[in-house]
């Protein structure tokens, strides 16, 4: 293909929108850019749909998104530098928006800031099927399908980033006697509503962040009460009446759930909060990673560049556990747009210096003790990111906003989100709202008011 860079971008959703926006800024005329998107809109996971299972198409819905999501992190923790919220909503904004506030302020940089239609880039309703590394020519084949028209094709590309998310293949642990269960049984991947529990008696499986939402929501909406049940240890928090923690679960019997403590519990709904696993399956195998969920997956240097395989064209977005973000997919974005370029201030490392570099990075994270380390470690990992190239996300700084949440969380696991931020860019501090467990109006017009 000589000088000519083809790049093919998998997933319009923050991060594969990120790059294309990053791209555009740099307008090079010798690098040519597509996005295949297997829906019809972008920003992925933060579009709401009530569908579960498959979609129209016989595809696996990819979006895991729920009515009322709030944000559980504060926004000024992921914000765009050269964008802030100020600049979107005119004013003071509280620190934690819901899902609608979010996407309209992610699509507002997007149009505004963009020097032209970044939606044409992209192909909706295509999804990428297979690809694979061709090493006499040193390309990518990637194989999509138009969903519409059932067509397959192939096209050659010089780089490849997959940006398809890390939220939409669900760990569904199995128990036993769970097929005995008459309830209801469902991934919180496919939960929608926290109003269909109303009146119910809940078991949420899990303890992380997906767990103390669902637990939360269900309790704001109206479940008579909520069993969380770990693993290897609980949240702890300080819960509202009507939640209470027991560790895993031993067996289940009918509607009678036993816990290894001895104790049991009646319920009347499951919801597993188990997180997700990585899942590639369109790519070849030594294109595929595979890792835990980690704030530094193994083989990436710089968090992004794979490798593994590929000669060092093929990237990744937006796999690691995630503290920052969007402002972490942003650096992302602008990174792996100025190394496909060849725009970055220095000459690229050698394979061996790259390796090397990526097991420091990697050696830390195994080293982490809590949450405070492992934000420390995305902040240190994105200022690093950042370096020679424009980019002042100043992560440093707005790790304060996170280790204040952490703390708020510890202190009122209801209230956290009433808490007030400052922003790191415009200075703002954010506007008081009504309290979180009491508002039950999400839209932007409500929130903004």
């Amino acid at each position: 293909m000589g000088s000519k860079r083809k790049v093919c971008i998998i997933g319009a959703g923050p991060c594969g929108t990120s790059a294309l926006f990053h791209f555009d800024q740099i307008s090079d005329p010798s690098t040519e850019v597509v996005c295949y998107e297997k829906s019809d809109t972008w920003l992925g996971l933060w579009n709401f749909t009530w569908m579960t299972g498959t979609d129209e198409f016989g595809e696996l819905c990819h979006g895991g998104m729920y009515r009322h999501l709030w944000s559980n992190g504060p926004k000024e923790g992921l914000e765009y530098p050269d964008y802030t919220f100020d600049d979107h909503y005119g004013k003071a904004i509280p620190s934690f928006p819901p899902r609608r506030v979010l996407r309209d302020y992610m699509e507002g940089r997007l149009v505004k800031k963009s020097k032209s239609d970044l939606k044409r880039f992209i192909k909706w309703n295509t999804v990428v099927r297979y690809v694979t590394y061709n090493q006499k020519s040193d390309d990518f084949t990637v194989t999509a399908e138009e969903l519409k028209t059932g067509r397959t094709f192939e096209n050659k590309f010089t780089h490849v980033i997959v940006a398809s998310g890390i939220f939409n293949n669900p760990n569904k642990p199995t128990f036993d006697g769970i097929e005995t269960f008459p309830g209801r049984t469902i991934h919180s991947h496919d939960f929608r509503d926290a109003a269909q529990f109303k009146g119910q008696r809940v078991l949420v499986v899990g303890a992380r962040y997906s767990a103390e939402d669902v637990s939360l929501q269900c309790m704001k909406f109206g479940a008579k009460s909520v069993v969380t049940s770990y693993r290897s240890k609980p949240m702890n928090f300080k819960w509202p009446s009507g939640i209470e923690e027991r560790p895993l679960i031993k067996k289940i019997d009918g509607k009678i759930i036993h816990f290894i403590d001895g104790s049991s519990a009646e319920v009347d709904s499951v919801i597993l909060c188990t997180g997700y696993r990585y899942c590639f399956p369109y790519l070849e195998d030594n294109l595929r990673l595979k890792s835990t969920l980690s704030v530094y997956p193994a083989g990436l240097y710089k968090g992004s560049l794979w490798l593994n395989g590929g000669n060092r064209k093929m990237f990744y977005m937006g796999i690691q556990d995630q503290y920052f973000s969007y402002t972490m997919f942003d650096a992302q974005g602008l990174w792996i747009s100025r190394f496909i370029t060849g725009t970055l201030p220095s000459e690229p490392k050698s394979i061996e210096e790259m390796k090397k570099e990526e097991q420091k990075w990697v050696q830390r994270r195994q080293n982490v003790k809590d949450c405070h380390d492992d934000i420390d470690v995305q902040a240190d990992f994105i200022a690093d990111l950042s370096i020679g190239t424009g980019y002042h996300p100043n992560a440093p700084t707005a790790r304060a906003a996170f280790h204040k949440w952490e703390q708020d969380k510890d202190e009122n696991i209801v209230t956290y989100r009433d808490q007030q931020f400052k922003s790191v860019y415009s200075g703002t501090i954010a506007a008081k709202h009504k309290p979180w467990f009491e508002d039950f109006d999400d839209s932007i017009a409500s929130f903004i008011k």
